[in-house]
């Protein structure tokens, strides 16, 4: 039996180069991962005064704010400073070529998970050390490239983690851990758990700012939710 007409239709994740140069980098997520992580880190530095340790400094501004109310915690407030860490996101791709296999599709047969596996690699490795993008750019009478991924002036691709219509973020993958499960009679994956760390790269880039405005729009729909406040301080 076919699936149901009305079913819904399931959004994929995706990597996606931003810019796409050769060889285009693209990977659409066989299966959306089950668990993501998200961490973010911050340091906050309280106001200084010119004489006293530290923690002479906390007690101060703890007497002030204790004698002075709401005011003067507002003013303590105002005078802290704030580092934000980019945001860390890490998550396990799978891939397994059982399905296709079934299907007797030609390439998945020769290659298996190979092709997806090393696009997945190559996100990690400086584009501009591209063998296939040197040739075309040596036929095309550009100069030639050295081949060392130990140069530090050369960069990664800027990747978009593409999850749903919400979240384009630009990520640079910072972490890879592939495990090969299964192979072919020809030694080629046929299954792998691919897991990635990835470090969000913020700031006035478009992808960004995209995904910061459709969060701050899902937190002005958490105001639905306003009634509840009174929840908290009134019992019922």
């Amino acid at each position: 039996m076919g699936d149901f007409a009305n079913r819904p239709k399931i959004l994929r994740g995706a990597f996606v180069e931003f810019g796409i140069s050769i060889p285009p980098l693209i990977v659409v997520f066989q299966f959306n991962p089950l668990t993501i992580s998200r961490s973010r880190s911050s340091f906050v530095n309280p106001p200084q005064t010119p004489m006293g340790t530290q923690a002479e400094q906390n007690a101060d501004f703890i007497q002030q704010i204790q004698s002075g109310g709401a005011s003067s915690l507002i003013k303590f407030r105002n005078g802290q400073n704030i580092i934000v860490e980019p945001e860390n996101i890490s998550f396990d791709i799978r891939l397994d070529a059982t399905d296709k296999l079934d299907q007797g599709d030609s390439l998945t047969q020769l290659f298996g998970i190979s092709p997806k596996l090393s696009t997945l690699e190559l996100m990690m490795l400086p584009k501009s050390q591209s063998l296939l993008g040197g040739a075309i750019n040596a036929l095309l009478g550009g100069k030639p490239k050295n081949f060392a991924f130990f140069d530090t002036d050369r960069n990664p691709p800027i990747i978009l983690f593409v999850w749903g219509r919400k979240k384009i973020i630009p990520v640079n993958i910072t972490s890879m851990q592939v495990r090969e499960e299964e192979f072919s009679v020809d030694l080629n994956p046929i299954r792998a758990t691919v897991s990635v760390s990835l470090e969000v790269i913020e700031g006035p880039n478009l992808p960004f700012l995209y995904t910061q405005a459709m969060k701050e729009v899902m937190s002005l729909l958490n105001l639905a939710n306003i009634a509840e406040v009174a929840n908290t301080m009134v019992p019922q």
